[in-house]
């Protein structure tokens, strides 16, 4: 297996994967990503910063600060690397946009969702939303910078945080991105089932193999 695809329900011309941790890394020589998985075009790739920028994928933008890409070009390919971060993949009913976000902590509080929904400019009824694989909920420890991080711009994410010891908890990434979609009216959510720390055979990790890790690539587009 090279990669997995979303279980959701977007236009068949919506192509959209994640590669597992055997068939690719952005850290090592192997098949380049545009073979691999057969894209149209090489990705728009950004530096992420743990931001909440969004940017249009276009060439211009190539290798500016960014987490968040997104377009309504066919053939344009948006991508967003994590190992832990949570990757969300957006498109319509109607197949006529995407997007991809890097979504650590840091830019899912800063509201790097919101900020991407908001460019996009699409009617919420319409939306899909695909949670890829990220940090599971039993083992994604914080301390109270987190916790106070969320639960200072939406009481709601509280319900996401379970007390764990002395000053920490446990958080719920796919909840905390859940919770925020929902207060913008946004129902259709679909994946949030993997946990790259308790899966090495598929995923890197950044906290399982403490920073010495690869990325999985998180891709999709419009096929023209």
């Amino acid at each position: 297996m090279n990669f997995i695809q979303p279980n959701w329900p977007a236009p068949r011309h919506i192509k959209a994967y994640t590669t597992v941790r055997s068939a690719w890394s952005a850290r090592t020589e192997g098949e380049p990503l545009k073979t691999l998985l057969n894209l149209p075009e090489e990705p728009i790739w950004l530096k992420q910063t743990h931001s909440a920028i969004a940017l249009p994928a276009t060439p211009e933008n190539l290798d500016k600060n960014g987490d968040a890409s997104f377009t309504s070009a066919t053939n344009r390919v948006c991508i967003a690397l994590t190992a832990d971060c949570l990757p969300v993949l957006i498109t319509n009913r109607q197949g006529t946009a995407v997007a991809a976000i890097h979504a650590g902590w840091r830019g899912l509080s800063a509201g790097v969702i919101e900020e991407t929904l908001h460019a996009m400019h699409l009617p919420e009824e319409d939306v899909l939303i695909w949670l890829g694989p990220a940090i599971g909920p039993q083992k994604f420890e914080v301390g109270k910078d987190v916790y106070d991080a969320f639960i200072s711009r939406h009481e709601e994410s509280a319900s996401a945080f379970m007390p764990h010891a002395e000053g920490k908890w446990l958080a719920n990434l796919y909840e905390l991105a859940r919770i925020r979609l929902r207060l913008r009216g946004i129902t259709q959510i679909y994946g949030g089932d993997f946990c790259t720390y308790s899966q090495p055979d598929l995923f890197f990790s950044f906290r399982r193999d403490k920073g010495k890790q690869g990325n999985m690539a998180n891709l999709i587009w419009i096929e023209g």
